[in-house]
């Protein structure tokens, strides 16, 4: 990578565009993000909102250690990784991970990597709001 990777997680509102111009480069042929919303339904009900929360200091030790890791694995400029906590309504943004490479094969592999391995492995959880109660995703079987 050209530029250590942008990794922030937050409380206020984020755009794609925002994200995207952090991986900004004129060697970029192509930047590829992917973007995380909140989604109106889960295993068959009704979401109203999620609340995300993290421990911070290891979420972002681990977001910068992963995004490391991607820049050596695929020939890629730069990478951001910006995650959201608190409470969010349907629609609304909640993750992005964007890359920028000089070719889009390389740009797309490593925005796929960068979601696959935050999720598997950085420490943010979630609460999901139901029109009949809320669970933490994890606390039962299905979740």
């Amino acid at each position: 990578m050209t530029a250590e990777p942008h990794i922030a997680i937050r409380t206020d509102p984020l755009t794609v565009a925002e994200i995207e111009a952090l991986v900004a480069d004129p060697a970029n042929g192509a930047i590829c993000s992917f973007s995380g919303l909140v989604r109106n339904n889960s295993h068959g009900r009704s979401v109203v909102s999620l609340e995300y929360d993290a421990y911070i200091p290891m979420a972002e030790t681990m977001m910068h250690e992963i995004a490391r890791d991607i820049g050596r694995d695929f020939p890629i400029n730069r990478m951001a990784m910006v995650h959201r906590i608190g409470r969010m309504q349907v629609g609304e943004l909640v993750v992005v991970v964007s890359a920028g490479a000089a070719h889009r094969d390389a740009a797309f592999a490593a925005a796929r990597a960068g979601i696959d391995r935050l999720k598997k492995t950085v420490p943010i959880w979630k609460k999901e709001y139901f029109t009949d109660g809320s669970q933490w995703v994890g606390a039962t079987p299905e979740g």
